[in-house]
C-alpha cells in the first residue's frame, strides 16, 4: 500500500480513483466493510482504492477538551489499512486551518484536484469541512470504547475483527512481580491511547521477531501495595518464559476479561489469587 501525505503534486496523473474518507480509528469491521466497497468499486473502474485519512483525530483540534482517547495510533493504523489490500492511503495534516476550511474548498483540493476522484463511499454518520457541512454505523469507534471501558474485550474483539492491542516500550517497574515470583513486563502505553477496564485479562505479548506468548494481564493501580495511585499501570507475565524484555517494544493483545482488580489483605492472598489468574489464563488460552 502506497502511503502518501504530500498532495502539492497529483499522484497519478491521468488516473481516477474511488475513495472513503475518516479517521479510522481502530480500522473496525465496518471501516473494512467501507474499503472492501471501495477496493471493488475501483477494479470495476480501473481506478485506485483509496483512503483519505488524517495524521491526528479530529477531535483533538476541534474539542481538544473531550477528545477521544484513541484506539490506534497513526503506524498501526496504516499497518491495518495496508492488510485489506488498499492501493494507497492519503494521510492529511489536520491543523486548525484545515479544520475551518470549508468542504467545497476540501472537495475541490483533494478529491478533485489532487485525487480525481471518480466516487466516494462513506458511512451513513460521515460529515466533513467546517461546521460538518460536508454529508453524504452500527458498528463505530465509540462502541468500541465504550466495550473497552466495560472491560468487554470480546465484545470490542468482535467489532474490531481483531483482538485489541495495546503497544508500548517495556521500560523498569518497580521489580515487585519479580520479589513474588511472578515476574512482568512493564509496559508503557502513551495516555493518548484508549485502554480496557482496570483488572486482569488473559492475553497474548507480540514481540519484535514476532513470536507471540501467551501472558496473563494487570491493568491497573495495584492498591494491595499503593493506595493512592494515580494512573493505572499495564503490566504482563509471559507464560513459560525467561528473558530480557527490557527496552523492547511491546505489543499486548487482550482476549479475555478474568476479574476485577482488588485489593488483598496480604502477600500471600495476593500470591494464591497471581496462581489461581496464572491457571485460569492457561485454560482460556489453551496454553
Amino acid at each position: 500500500m502506497q502511503v502518501i501525505s504530500d498532495l502539492s503534486v497529483p499522484p497519478w496523473p491521468g488516473v481516477r480513483s474511488v475513495i472513503t474518507i475518516g479517521a479510522f480509528d481502530g480500522v473496525h469491521v465496518g471501516h473494512a466493510a467501507v474499503v472492501a466497497q471501495v477496493r471493488a468499486l475501483a477494479a470495476e473502474a480501473g481506478a485506485r482504492s483509496v483512503v483519505v485519512t488524517f495524521d491526528r483525530h479530529p477531535a483533538s483540534v476541534v474539542r481538544p477538551e473531550s477528545a477521544p482517547r484513541l484506539l490506534t495510533d497513526l503506524p498501526t493504523k496504516l499497518e491495518l489499512l495496508a492488510e485489506t489490500g488498499l492501493d494507497a492511503t492519503v494521510v492529511l495534516r489536520f491543523d486548525e486551518a484545515r479544520s475551518q476550511e470549508s468542504a467545497r474548498d476540501f472537495v475541490q483540493e483533494i478529491l478533485v484536484d489532487a485525487l480525481a476522484t471518480r466516487t466516494v463511499v462513506i458511512g451513513e454518520d460521515f460529515h466533513f469541512g467546517r461546521h460538518r457541512e460536508g454529508n453524504v454505523a452500527p458498528v463505530s469507534s465509540t462502541a468500541i470504547r465504550r466495550a473497552l471501558a466495560g472491560g468487554e474485550v470480546d465484545v470490542a474483539a468482535r467489532l474490531l475483527g481483531h483482538l485489541y492491542e495495546a503497544r508500548g516500550p517495556v521500560v523498569t517497574g518497580d521489580m515487585r512481580g519479580r520479589l513474588l515470583g511472578f515476574p512482568t513486563a512493564n509496559v508503557e502505553v502513551p495516555n493518548a491511547m484508549c485502554h480496557p477496564a482496570d483488572g486482569v485479562y488473559a492475553g497474548w505479548y507480540v514481540r519484535p521477531d514476532g513470536s507471540v506468548h501467551p501472558c496473563a494481564i494487570n491493568l491497573g493501580r495495584r492498591p494491595t501495595f499503593y493506595e493512592h495511585a494515580d494512573h493505572s499501570l499495564l503490566e504482563a507475565h509471559l507464560l513459560d518464559f525467561s528473558g530480557d524484555l527490557y527496552g523492547e517494544p511491546a505489543r499486548v493483545r487482550f482476549q479475555s476479561f478474568l476479574r476485577s482488580e482488588r485489593k488483598f489483605d496480604g502477600i500471600d492472598a495476593l500470591i494464591a489469587q497471581l496462581k489461581h489468574d496464572i491457571e485460569s489464563t492457561r485454560r482460556v488460552l489453551g496454553a
